[in-house]
């Protein structure tokens, strides 16, 4: 009967955070930085029992004396991956399957930025479980947002599972040679690499050929040029 219940309140505070006529937000949120700003309208009572970062922030914003709206700022965080944030706060919902890949991976460290741990496992687990070729063909990208949070330890597992296992994957992935370089320095020295020196010495090689714009800049023998 609970179950059954949940999908109607769900339903009730979106319709809140939907009604642009609402008379009872009480704070606005400017969220990215110009030229992509966008400023979201919100209820401070659901933002401060949803999310532990904005808690904090906003015991620092108290409600001024005269009524003016509380006015936060998230630079940092895009304007459309925090919308799709914002829905998943008021309603408790969020359809990974609508998402590109790339999304979910910027929504799982926005989920984490702004404290919604219970999110970070459940969409590790989905990557992990439908998009492993997405993150084999980026696994730069993974493997270096995977260690930048301690708390996405199931990617990091992935990630040192694939190395172990499967390094061709990696060193052939399309995006192998925007790796930075102490990642390849990490990579190149695991216990577990089961590669020939001369493999690993190969990919290096190409990994140091790549056209790295700041050291091609003027360089007319730039294959890119």
């Amino acid at each position: 009967m609970d179950d059954e219940l949940l999908p109607k309140l769900s339903q009730n505070l979106l319709s809140i955070l939907d009604d642009d006529n609402d008379e009872y937000y009480d704070i606005t949120i400017e969220v990215g930085n110009d030229p992509y700003v966008r400023v979201f309208r919100a209820h401070m009572v659901i933002l401060n029992s949803r999310s532990p970062y904005l808690r904090r922030i906003l015991s620092t914003n108290k409600k001024r004396s005269d009524e003016t709206l509380t006015h936060i700022k998230l630079p940092n965080i895009l304007p459309e991956i925090f919308q799709i944030i914002l829905r998943y706060i008021y309603s408790g919902k969020l359809f990974l399957v609508e998402y590109e890949t790339l999304d979910i991976v910027k929504i799982l460290v926005t989920a984490s930025e702004l404290g919604l741990q219970e999110l970070i496992p459940h969409l590790q687990s989905f990557l992990i479980k439908n998009e492993t070729h997405w993150m084999e063909q980026n696994f730069s990208l993974i493997y270096q947002t995977s260690f930048e949070n301690d708390s996405f330890l199931d990617l990091q597992n992935f990630c040192t599972d694939l190395i172990s296992k499967q390094p061709e994957k990696i060193f052939s992935s399309p995006d192998f040679t925007s790796i930075s370089e102490e990642s390849l320095t990490t990579l190149i020295q695991h216990d577990d690499l089961q590669m020939s020196k001369v493999q690993i010495w190969e990919y290096v090689l190409k990994w140091g050929t790549r056209c790295n714009p700041s050291r091609c800049a003027g360089n007319k023998t730039c294959p890119e040029k």
